[in-house]
């Protein structure tokens, strides 16, 4: 029985470079998905906005969808199930670029905007009614005054929302590890396999988690600030 050996995973430049092309393909995933569902969320947020009920009975719909299904359950869905329906030459394709991380970008994505667009519908209806009576009172039309006025506060309020789940979004992304994707959890897997220094792979994968999520979370508490109305007539 061996004891403690971090050095035997932190010296070896074969695992270290794993290491490091799993923390890219993380980010990669990532900085993907966090694309994907914030162009969606904006998207939903203005069908949800938009005259008509069938609107808001569609962005219900996926909401519901997406934050009752698994996480899991979805990215093995995209690449177990409509992966295999799709055509031969898409399949092909995908096969030849990296089909893994792209089914774990569009699953998390798509999941992840059902939240994005609840926390930025929820920053918009904090907003006081006489926002929009103010702006309209000044001249603006109503897409001038969403615009300007109410989205302007309305993400503002939304951020520490958007930020907690934008730390869940980096954290879910060692989900892909189910389907192949070759991101960090992955890179420690397969690390543990060849060194069979259980503890200390998984101990460097737990602080690389814990201190890239403390970094994101420390990014978007700078932005919240630099948001506050307050903090900028100080400055």
């Amino acid at each position: 029985m061996t004891g403690f050996d971090l050095s035997a995973i932190l010296t070896n430049p074969d695992y270290v470079a794993m290491l490091l092309h799993g923390i890219e393909m993380t980010f990669v995933i990532a900085i993907g998905s966090w694309l994907l569902a914030m162009t969606l969320a904006i998207l939903l947020l203005a069908i949800r906005f938009s005259p008509g009920r069938f609107g808001d009975w569609f962005v219900a719909g996926y909401v519901s969808y997406h934050r009752n299904v698994p996480t899991l359950v979805q990215l093995m869905l995209w690449y177990f199930g409509i992966f295999t329906l799709m055509p031969d030459w898409l399949t092909y394709w995908l096969a030849g670029h990296n089909a893994e991380a792209i089914f774990a970008v569009i699953g998390l994505g798509l999941c992840q905007a059902a939240y994005f667009s609840e926390d930025l519908r929820s920053g918009l209806r904090s907003v006081g009614p006489g926002q929009m009576e103010a702006a309209r009172a000044l001249g603006h039309g109503y897409l001038s005054a969403m615009r300007f006025v109410l989205i302007p506060q309305g993400v503002r309020n939304a951020l520490p929302p958007l930020i907690n789940h934008s730390v869940s979004l980096f954290k879910n992304s060692s989900l892909g590890v189910v389907i192949g994707a070759s991101e960090l959890t992955h890179a420690v897997k397969e690390i543990e396999n060849l060194s069979f220094q259980t503890f200390e792979i998984y101990l460097v994968g737990t602080v690389l988690y814990l201190f890239f999520s403390l970094l994101i979370m420390a990014g978007g508490a700078y932005v919240t600030m630099r948001a506050d109305p307050a903090w900028r007539a100080r400055a």
